[in-house]
């Protein structure tokens, strides 16, 4: 699926991110990013379903799991049009963007891993986490600090520098109430990227987090 090849046309981009050279390179992008990519995503889809039957894999060019490479410039200093990752989403069947639940892959060159949870939630979802928490706290826990998960993950994303309004500051579990991303990360070396064994690693990767992600769908009233 992902070779150095891969990698090595991602290091061209970042040095040549204008549409002129990437209209030229467009074949390469093919062969070496997108295809290898969906074959990927088609290949985790009976996998995700063994454990999270109600997120989708699906290897779509335009619209699937595979996240577009066309950078949203619109309210950003940096104007350069493409991304320089791969990035691809297994989200809730329930979810319209990248904010749902959801399972993630992220493949760079500098930095590769896998990653779970919610990432920048809307304010009403992330109320709804944050209530969960503050109310059932000890799940919370349970979930953050299983074995397993614990052994391969660790919690992300952006937090709070004070309480959000209406939660008790010496609640328990006041740090995880101030987080805005309910997220986690597994490290993945390029060795592993590139290896013949990443759809089983992702798939053993993403099952560790079943507590995680099942405290976070019953939190927003979804399926796991």
């Amino acid at each position: 699926m992902f070779t150095q090849a891969t990698l090595k046309f991602l290091d061209e981009l970042e040095n040549n991110n204008n549409r002129a050279w990437f209209e030229d390179n467009k074949p390469r992008y093919e062969s070496l990013v997108r295809e290898p990519a969906l074959e990927f995503i088609g290949a985790m889809d009976p996998v995700l379903k063994t454990f999270a039957p109600h997120f989708r894999a699906e290897p779509r060019k335009v619209g699937g799991s595979l996240m577009r490479v066309f950078r949203d410039t619109r309210f950003s200093r940096d104007k350069t049009p493409y991304k320089t990752n791969i990035g691809i989403q297994f989200r809730h069947e329930l979810g319209k963007d990248v904010h749902a639940p959801g399972f993630y892959v992220h493949v760079a060159t500098d930095e590769c891993f896998f990653g779970v949870g919610c990432w920048h939630p809307d304010p009403d979802a992330l109320g709804k986490l944050r209530d969960f928490v503050a109310n059932k706290p000890e799940k919370w826990f349970a979930a953050r600090d299983d074995k397993k998960f614990a052994a391969q993950w660790t919690l992300s994303g952006d937090s709070l520098t004070r309480p959000p309004r209406g939660y008790d500051a010496n609640h328990p579990a006041i740090a995880d109430i101030k987080r805005k991303d309910f997220v986690a990360l597994a490290p993945l070396s390029i060795k592993e990227i590139t290896g013949t064994g990443l759809v089983k690693l992702a798939g053993k990767r993403f099952a560790e987090t079943a507590p995680l992600m099942k405290f976070l769908c019953e939190a927003l009233k979804v399926s796991y």
